[in-house]
């Protein structure tokens, strides 16, 4: 129980600390290299839709298999090799820290602010173009700052409280296996002619797995409010009205507090790949979009990753630690 309260708390740290690093190695770049692999020798592209569907399936059990038990083979190996307790919390706290990203979430967003406030709107579109992938071309800054708050609002459910959660109740290999699912999800859950069969299972795997996890992150980001000091009546009040208007079963549930708290609106026209997509509005137009409302939603972002790391640390001693046996 303490060692997985000592390694949650250093990850945080180290992530807190370092972050990210922007390198071909880390762990998350590996998964997707595995996935666009596996993409291009799965995919068939004059299968017919079942067939599509059983190969997807396919690239997801491959995929999700190899992340769960490759991490499960590093811990074995930690214990077979007899390394020193530290030295297991260290790399562990190491592992799921690549596993998290309220760093980079608040890199992004201080970029796009850093940009907008030297009205480098050409800089700041090819920021908001790195965690978007919806056209950024036309953008005006009130859609740079929409399209940045809903990346931060829902990634604070996919790369924070759900790997979390995962590590909560598995361990580190279903951590891992989580992330791998997001990635999966992120490069093969498009519904486009490509992915619209073939990807289908990677999308509703991730779907399943987010269901508990961004319902949490949703009452945590109200709760977050209220201790900033933001609408957290607001907050609750637009999560039950707007959240479930999101075309993502979970994606609405951040996204649609965060447009509460700050008394702001999200959703909107969209385009990708120079088609326009509607996506129902979430929150009221009290205010108008600026900077300011990006820095908020960090700090909402931020505030809630504490309280959850605190909220495991406490629920820690009653949960069976089964991962730590072994099994």
């Amino acid at each position: 129980m303490i060692t997985s309260a000592i390694i949650v708390i250093c990850a945080f740290i180290i992530d807190t600390i370092i972050g990210d690093p922007n390198s071909k190695y880390h762990p998350v770049a590996v998964m997707g290299r595995l996935v666009g692999i596996l993409d291009s020798l799965l995919y068939r592209k004059k299968a017919n839709d079942p067939v599509k569907l059983v190969l997807g399936l396919i690239l997801s059990i491959i995929c999700l298999s190899t992340a769960y038990w490759l991490t499960r083979g590093i811990i074995w190996g930690m214990e077979l090799l007899k390394f020193n307790w530290w030295i297991k919390i260290f790399l562990d706290a190491v592992i799921l820290s690549f596993m998290i990203s309220p760093k980079s979430l608040m890199q992004a967003g201080l970029g796009v602010i850093n940009n907008l406030i030297h009205d480098d709107i050409e800089a700041a579109r090819e920021k908001v173009h790195y965690i978007v992938g919806r056209d950024v071309n036309n953008m005006d800054e009130a859609e740079m700052v929409r399209a940045t708050i809903e990346t931060i609002a829902e990634n604070t459910t996919d790369g924070i409280i759900s790997p979390l959660f995962f590590f909560f109740i598995g361990g580190l290999p279903l951590a891992v296996l989580y992330r791998m699912a997001n990635t999966l999800d992120s490069m093969v859950g498009y519904k486009n002619d490509r992915y619209l069969y073939f990807g289908r299972a990677s999308a509703r795997i991730d779907d399943i797995l987010n269901l508990i996890p961004a319902r949490i992150a949703g009452i945590l980001i109200v709760i977050s409010a209220a201790i900033l000091h933001f609408d957290y009546k607001n907050a609750w009040k637009i999560m039950k009205r707007d959240a479930k208007k999101h075309p993502s079963p979970n994606g609405g549930f951040t996204e649609a507090s965060v447009a509460g708290a700050l008394n702001i609106r999200l959703g909107g026209q969209n385009y990708y790949f120079g088609k326009p997509h509607f996506r129902a509005y979430m929150g009221d137009p009290y205010q108008k979009l600026c900077a300011r409302h990006i820095v908020s939603a960090i700090q909402l972002m931020y505030t809630a990753t504490v309280l959850f790391i605190a909220l495991v640390i406490i629920l820690l001693p009653i949960v069976p630690l089964w991962w730590h046996s072994g099994f």
